[in-house]
């Protein structure tokens, strides 16, 4: 324990530093909570509403399209499709319950299309659904 003037002021004044130090962390802590704290829900809330874009177009690609739904939405994706490629395309589900079909219509029939094409029509596809929800979504 202090017993003198000095030692006393000596301990008030040490006291006093580690009080303003703190002060000092303090507000430090708080302007960079803040700083962070925008950023944080800034790129939470993109993620978010891509996530719920891309959940969105998975939805219309595997049901809508595939069931032939004759939704605005679905039937402007399927349009941009088209335009993009010149050609009408089906997309099926095969009965033994492996991946979708694309079948290309032409004035000959409907022929299935070969795994490379399939693939392109299938990326162009994603791209255009998720262009189209995350234009239409709020």
């Amino acid at each position: 324990m202090a017993n003198t003037p000095a030692e006393i002021r000596n301990m008030l004044r040490t006291y006093g530093k580690q009080l303003t130090s703190a002060k000092r962390l303090a507000r430090f802590r708080r302007a960079l909570n803040r700083s962070e704290s925008t950023d944080t829900v800034t790129i939470s809330r993109q993620a978010r509403r891509r996530e719920l874009v891309e959940k969105v177009s998975r939805e219309i690609i595997e049901n809508l399209i595939v069931s032939g739904n004759e939704n605005p939405v679905v039937s402007d994706i399927l349009e941009q499709l088209e335009l993009d490629f010149g050609d009408r395309f089906v997309f099926e589900y095969p009965l033994d319950g492996s991946d979708v079909q694309v079948l290309k219509e032409t004035p000959e029939g409907v022929f299935d299309l070969p795994r490379e094409e399939k693939a392109q029509v299938m990326n162009r596809l994603w791209e255009i659904t998720l262009d189209k929800v995350d234009r239409t979504m709020l």
